[in-house]
Formats: C-alpha cells, sequence, structure tokens
C-alpha cells in the first residue's frame, strides 16, 4: 500500500511538473488568448491616437509657447493620466509611454516630463544645489512650461449570450491648453472582440 502512495504522488509530480511549455516570439505578433485587453490592443490605440493627434488642426496654430519663448518652436505637451473606467484592469501607462514615444519621435512635439517623473528631476536638482558644484549644478526656475496637456479615459461595454461574449473599448484623449483649459484636440479610438469557447 505505501508503495502505491508513494507511486502516485510521484505520478502526479511528473505530471505537474512537465505540462507547460514558453516559447518566445516576435513582440509585434497579435496574440489574443483570453479576448482580454492585450499588447496588441495598446498598440493599435497608440498608432491610431498618435495619427489622429498629429493630423489635428491645433498643430496649425500659434500658441501660447511661441510668443514666450521668442522664437517659434514645437508645441511642449505633458502626456498626463487616462482613468480606466473599463470592466477590467487594464495598465494604460504602456499605451500612454508609446503614445508619448512616437509623438516625441514625430519631430513636431516637444514632451515635457509629468508627474511623478517631474518630480524625480526637482529633487535631483535639489540635490545638485546641495551636493554639485555651482559651475555644473543645474539651476532652478528654468523648466519649459507646457503648453498643453493629454488626458483621456478607456471605457468598455460587454455583452454575453451563451458561450459567445462581445467586448467594445473606447479609448478616449484630449488635448488641453494649460493656459486657457479649452480642448484643442479629441481623439478616439474603439476596439471590438468576440469571443467564443
Amino acid at each position: 500500500m505505501k508503495k502505491l502512495v508513494v507511486a502516485a504522488v510521484m505520478v502526479a509530480l511528473v505530471a505537474g511538473c512537465g505540462g507547460r511549455t514558453v516559447t518566445r516570439t516576435d513582440p509585434g505578433t497579435q496574440t489574443d488568448l483570453s479576448g482580454r485587453w492585450n499588447d496588441t490592443d495598446s498598440r493599435i490605440v497608440a498608432d491610431s491616437m498618435v495619427a489622429q493627434c498629429l493630423a489635428g488642426a491645433w498643430l496649425n496654430v500659434t500658441y501660447r509657447g511661441e510668443e514666450a519663448r521668442g522664437v517659434p518652436t514645437h508645441p511642449v505637451v505633458v502626456v498626463g493620466g487616462v482613468r480606466n473606467q473599463s470592466l477590467e484592469h487594464i495598465n494604460t501607462d504602456v499605451f500612454m509611454s508609446n503614445i508619448e514615444r512616437a509623438l516625441l519621435n514625430s519631430g513636431r512635439v516637444q514632451i515635457a516630463a509629468g508627474g511623478g517623473e517631474r518630480e524625480e528631476v526637482r529633487q535631483e536638482r535639489r540635490d545638485q544645489s546641495i551636493f554639485a558644484s555651482p559651475e555644473t549644478a543645474a539651476r532652478f526656475g528654468r523648466e519649459v512650461g507646457a503648453d498643453f496637456v493629454m488626458v483621456g479615459t478607456v471605457n468598455s461595454v460587454e455583452d454575453q449570450e451563451g458561450s459567445v461574449r462581445a467586448v467594445f473599448y473606447q479609448v478616449n484623449l484630449e488635448l488641453v491648453s494649460v493656459e486657457t483649459a479649452l480642448k484643442v484636440w479629441m481623439g478616439a479610438t474603439e476596439i471590438k472582440k468576440i469571443i467564443e469557447w
């Protein structure tokens, strides 16, 4: 009997350890395993939003920063937060970082650090004022003010009948003038998925 129990435990251990396979794949490969929000959705949203934003009329008008700096330059944008109002956990930082990177790499927009990043830079400046030589320390009062802040929301609607579920996502982004609080651009990207099991 004792040998039978030991054999059963060994079979269970072997079966439990041998069932997983991991395969590396190109990060650009579309994968939809669960039907929930994933990296492909994030990439679709970022690409769509950047294209919409850079095609907006707001880039063709004079903005506050040009006059303040005395020379024509690109608008300064802070990519702010996006509220997840969907029915599932979505890490909005991923696609907002993609949007920030694409806007900056377009060469048509300057990106100012926002939120936690800005506080880290300010702390470094404070530390330099104490510990760095006066010739090399970064000076206070030299930050470039942002002209616009980008904010938004992620929303979702789900519907299910039997073994079929439909999920609709809508991501809304807005660009708001820091000086006037007027919205100068609004964009939306929608994704719909049908999940069957």
